[in-house]
């Protein structure tokens, strides 16, 4: 019988443990059980002092609609407790030198949370569902504050005048249909057999170093020779304009004003232009051929533009918001690459649009690194050549950053914070054999060389860590989904910002 080859186990490592645990405590919405919903209960009817200005108080304060029911804020109302409970949680204080900043954030919440509030009740009420009087009037009997020798008090309970009693006893209603819809959600359970699964992707994990050649190290000779191959994209022009949104017929009329000197382009400009430009008589500054693109789609219209002698106009042009005329204040010359305001426009103009150019010579030095370090080793053609080197793991496959594994995101090597979803990058890195240099990849900003170190794979307690807390992640990122679900829902008007901005103005 064969033998089993026996695997390396990693020792069970507590900072390891203890990112996992941080990754998931971080998370908004993850050990807090049913925490999509604020099921707020009035306890007494005692509120904190609003925070509005005092302008604005005893006034319904709308920030949108769900479904066309108003999202407003109303003292007592659900957005007023969500609010209160929120700076309290918040330790929200007039002192604090970013109050308005962090008031906002408290407010936004509140917001969202009526805005889910508001979607339960509407996908209830769509499904036919409806809180039985006698549960909601045996929760309001069971309130503490109704109580005396801890039995519910009729005495107290009539002592409320007619609105809060109506009040409470809706509210009580809500909560009790919002907690219905929550314990659906809750009530789903995770297989063991799956959490034992999920928690078996924690190995294998590796170790990398890594090399990087970034994009900003492509050389200003690249960039020279792009552009003296390209010289009609980076001519220079000074141009000027008038633009008319209103048609063609009258850009040309106004055309005609200023070549029979009926005003001067500077002045016509500063009167009928339309755009950015005419309270500078229409001076668009020095600008390169290829930044005309944006403006005038058609190649020939543009190129009669670039090509106008100094003090010439053009006829009438189509733009991209109306007619316009150009008048050149001097004649397009070639760039001077001598420049470096010039160099870096054309730089940016490469990575933008023939970014792959780019990426062809970054990927060719990564492949003369590559049969240097063959030669010699990954460490001396790093140290020779002088290339960034990175190192990370122990890391097993987590694409998407998922936060019960440790992450890209999290590994400290700043070129692979965004790269979590890079499926190349997880191939090359656990397919490359142990102690093989990888072949070269782009990975956002950068070309990166992969050498894989070590491979082992996660212990009983880690795994077992992983397998624990699988089931919460699940109902957590459950209700996140369905958070989000409701907040970008068609039926969901936000005019939070709007009415906020107009609210704290001048305070």
């Amino acid at each position: 019988m064969a033998s089993r080859e026996k695997k390396p186990v990693i020792k069970r490592e507590e900072p390891q443990k203890n990112e996992i645990l941080q990754r998931l405590k971080a998370h908004p919405f993850l050990f807090s059980g049913t925490v999509l919903i604020l099921i707020i209960v009035v306890v007494a009817f005692v509120f904190v002092p609003a925070i509005v200005p005092s302008a604005q108080r005893g006034k319904d304060l709308i920030f949108g609609y769900y479904n066309k029911i108003p999202i407003k804020y109303v003292p007592g109302n659900y957005f007023y407790q969500a609010q209160n409970s929120i700076a309290q949680q918040q330790g929200l204080s007039r002192e604090d030198p970013n109050y308005i900043n962090r008031l906002g954030q408290v407010w936004r919440e509140a917001f969202n949370q009526t805005a889910v509030h508001l979607g339960i009740l509407d996908e209830m009420k769509e499904a036919g569902y409806i809180a039985p009087e006698v549960v909601v009037d045996r929760a309001v009997a069971d309130l503490d504050f109704l109580k005396e020798n801890g039995k519910f008090s009729s005495a107290k309970y009539r002592a409320m005048d007619n609105n809060a009693r109506m009040n409470l006893w809706r509210q009580i209603q809500e909560s009790i249909i919002i907690g219905s819809y929550q314990s659906d959600f809750d009530s789903i359970k995770v297989s063991s057999k799956e959490a034992a699964f999920i928690a078996g992707m924690a190995s294998p994990r590796r170790t990398f170093d890594t090399a990087v050649f970034p994009m900003s190290s492509y050389p200003d000779s690249e960039v020279i020779s792009y552009a003296k191959a390209n010289p009609n994209l980076f001519k220079q022009t000074k141009l000027s304009r008038i633009t008319v949104n209103s048609g063609e017929k009258e850009a040309r009329q106004i055309l005609n004003k200023v070549k029979d000197g009926v005003s001067t382009f500077e002045e016509t400009a500063r009167t009928s232009s339309q755009d950015i430009y005419a309270d500078r008589g229409g001076d668009m500054g020095i600008m390169m051929a290829f930044e005309l693109r944006f403006e005038i789609s058609d190649d020939q219209a543009r190129e009669s533009v670039i090509n106008l002698a100094g003090g010439e106009l053009s006829d009438i042009i189509k733009v991209t918001n109306g007619w316009a005329f150009f008048r050149a204040e001097e004649s397009a010359r070639p760039a001077d690459l001598n420049d470096e305001t010039q160099k870096l426009k054309i730089r940016n103009y490469i990575m933008e649009n023939v970014r792959g150019q780019a990426e062809d010579w970054l990927m060719a030095e990564a492949d003369k690194f590559i049969e240097r370090a063959r030669e010699s080793s990954f460490d001396e053609a790093i140290y020779a050549e002088n290339i960034t080197k990175r190192h990370f793991g122990p890391i097993s496959v987590n694409y998407g950053n998922a936060p019960i594994f440790a992450s890209l995101a999290s590994s400290g090597v700043p070129e692979l914070t965004s790269a979590g979803s890079n499926q190349l990058l997880w191939e090359t890195a656990f397919s490359t054999p142990l102690k093989t240099i990888s072949k070269p990849l782009v990975v956002g900003d950068n070309v990166l060389v992969l050498l894989p170190l070590e491979q082992s794979y996660a212990d009983e307690n880690d795994t077992g860590f992983i397998e624990m807390y699988y089931p919460y992640w699940v109902g957590e990122s459950m209700n996140l989904a369905i958070r989000n679900r409701f907040l970008h829902s068609g039926k969901l008007e936000d005019n939070f910002t709007k009415t906020f901005l107009g609210l704290w103005s001048g305070n």
